[in-house]
């Protein structure tokens, strides 16, 4: 829940590796101009001691046939992964320090809470009426447990920081001028791949004008008016919530199970130093070498992830053919792939044959030899790595 970019993001482009200093925010009448730099600067200097605020995000990944499978497999409830493709959740946040945090998504039956009150951290599902409690120990107050969220942001600040982590020679940066979020004056910045195969046409940042932090996360694909994903602040206060927010009183009948923080979270120390840089680094160019069926393959924007050992056409000919006959249980497994794989196009080119999900900001190729290729790029992008 920290307000900080990461240092890397805004060193970059100040140093030149973006186009970012030479284009003015175009602001409203009251808010003095702010260049690209500028906006980036405060982001990471912002210090927001409080806030409260409902957070809606919204998905249209142009995968229709996906939706439309998920939202049968799952009938009439909560509308789980369907509303990360197309739809949309919303959330309550409180935040009252590194060490006093809440965090709520609310579903049509239910909803799920994620509560830090100093080294307490409880994970709760009132459908479920079941929980989980977390503690922390006292000198590691930065710490924080691995929970079943999606790994997609759920605030707009998860998805600034993930799209400023982004920062590099690979990407153009400009403002847009001002903009209204939830009744807040901001600033809108505004970050382009430059790679013309890369399938987002850009990012939108609206940053609060007087607090700096990131009101909404707009990502387009290209060539749209609208935007394929969106995180956005409906409803925001920064004045500090009560403490009675991070207070978790089980309901009559719940099941609390006591659990140990896992030991990744317990070495979470709230911000990426040196150390960390470099391990990821290193982590990243030996994917790049290849080996243990996984690479990765092109910069930026357009990064390619390959795995080998996926299932093979054969393979995939035995689960949705051959499984029908053993048990009810088999066919309806058997059904449900076929279906799936009934949402990829069938491609062939020099690099072989397989199978293609597009959608509007991402492609992922299965290759009847049993590989695996996702990016945020075009199938014309796919084919090639695969080649």
């Amino acid at each position: 829940m920290r307000w900080l970019v990461p240092s890397a993001a805004a060193f970059v482009v100040i140093g030149g590796g973006a186009a970012a200093g030479t284009i003015v925010a175009n602001a409203e009448p009251g808010l003095p101009e702010r260049s690209a730099a500028q906006l980036l600067v405060d982001l990471q200097g912002a210090d927001v001691t409080g806030l409260s605020g409902t957070v809606v995000q919204s998905s249209d990944l142009g995968l229709p046939g996906i939706a439309g499978l998920l939202g049968n497999v799952q009938g009439n409830g909560d509308a789980g992964l369907t509303s990360l493709i197309a739809g949309s959740n919303t959330a309550r946040v409180w935040y009252a320090g590194e060490e006093k945090a809440r965090f709520a998504l609310l579903g049509s039956s239910g909803e799920t809470d994620v509560i830090r009150n100093g080294t307490d951290v409880w994970v709760w599902e009132s459908k479920a009426n079941t929980g989980s409690h977390f503690k922390l120990p006292a000198d590691k107050p930065g710490a924080k447990p691995e929970t079943s969220a999606s790994a997609l942001p759920t605030t707009p600040k998860e998805a600034a920081d993930a799209a400023l982590a982004a920062i590099d020679p690979t990407t153009a940066v400009t403002t847009t001028g001002a903009a209204q979020v939830a009744g807040r004056n901001a600033y809108e910045l505004v970050l382009s791949p430059k790679d013309t195969a890369s399938l987002v046409g850009q990012v939108r940042l609206a940053i609060d004008a007087e607090e700096h932090i990131p009101l909404r996360v707009d990502v387009y694909a290209k060539n749209t008016t609208k935007p394929a994903f969106r995180v956005a602040f409906e409803q925001i206060s920064f004045e500090v919530p009560a403490d009675e927010q991070f207070t978790f009183n089980p309901p009559p009948g719940a099941k609390i199970e006591e659990s140990k923080a896992p030991a990744d979270a317990l070495e979470h120390k709230g911000k990426p130093d040196t150390k960390d840089v470099k391990e990821a680094e290193k982590a990243l160019e030996e994917a790049r070498k290849g080996g243990d069926g996984f690479k990765v393959v092109g910069e930026g924007w357009t990064t390619i992830l390959v795995t080998e050992g996926g299932p093979t056409k054969a393979e995939l000919s035995e689960l949705t053919g051959d499984a029908k006959k053993d048990s009810a249980e088999a066919a309806d497994a058997a059904k449900m792939a076929e279906d799936f794989l009934g949402t990829f196009q069938q491609v062939k080119g020099s690099w072989g044959t397989g199978r293609l999900l597009s959608g509007s900001l991402f492609s992922v190729l299965l290759t009847d030899d049993g590989r695996v290729l996702a990016g945020a790029v075009t199938p014309e992008a796919l084919y090639k790595a695969a080649a």
